[in-house]
């Protein structure tokens, strides 16, 4: 009654269009818009997207550790809007804290060599600007929350990347999107989270985005190629 043309938008062209196409699954498309939701605080659209999230195949404890995740990227006060939309479809689904991730959990193994580069890089560089980021960076982020479990890493790089997409948070894509393509996802998927992220979060932050998805993409087959 308020917009017939963006009802008309919403059923024919999104849903009945978009998240039907092929290249990124019914289950990344949820990770991908839950990212979106999240990260711009979006509480009043987030438990139909959680309920199709669930139908789709996310567990709920993938979706307490995106909210997680999410804290870290898209800020405290998101992720705890977000915990609130999460807690009321729990409810009405009848799921339980068991069926969570705990608080603490055997990690996964971290890569050593990688992740020494990545902090010795980041102290060199901001150790004297700010030496708590630094800190957190390394002791929170790298060396714990990235090796939860709960989240695959090609999952929790994909939301990560979504949640940069949609804060217009260019400058750090390139990295993000190439540990997500490390973690396994396609060149494919990539360009087809794009497409979902037009969507969920504006043409504008996507346009901006397309270069640096475009030129990881190419340095990505010239090291291939050589």
């Amino acid at each position: 009654m308020a917009a017939p043309a963006f009802d008309n938008y919403t059923q024919k062209l999104l849903f009945d269009d978009v998240w039907k196409r092929p290249d990124l699954s019914q289950r990344d498309r949820s990770l991908v818009t839950i990212a979106v939701l999240v990260s711009k605080n979006a509480t009043a659209e987030l438990p139909s997207y959680l309920a199709r999230a669930l139908d789709a195949g996310v567990k709920p404890g993938e979706i307490a550790e995106i909210i997680t995740h999410l804290a870290f990227y898209s800020g405290w006060p998101n992720a705890s809007g977000a915990a609130s939309a999460a807690q009321a479809v729990f409810a009405q689904r009848q799921i339980d804290v068991s069926q969570l991730p705990p608080a603490r959990v055997a990690l996964l193994p971290l890569d050593k060599e990688a992740e020494e580069k990545r902090a010795r890089t980041v102290e060199e560089n901001f150790g004297q600007v700010s030496p708590g980021v630094v800190k957190y960076t390394t002791e929170a982020l790298f060396r714990d929350l990235w090796l939860r479990p709960g989240l695959a890493p090609r999952d929790r790089s994909m939301v990560t990347v979504s949640a940069l997409v949609t804060s217009g948070q260019v400058a750090q894509i390139t990295y993000h999107l190439n540990r997500a393509m490390d973690n396994g996802l396609t060149e494919k998927e990539a360009g087809e989270m794009l497409t979902q992220l037009a969507f969920y979060a504006g043409w504008p932050n996507v346009f901006s985005a397309m270069p640096v998805f475009k030129e990881v993409f190419s340095k990505r087959a010239e090291t291939v190629g050589k």
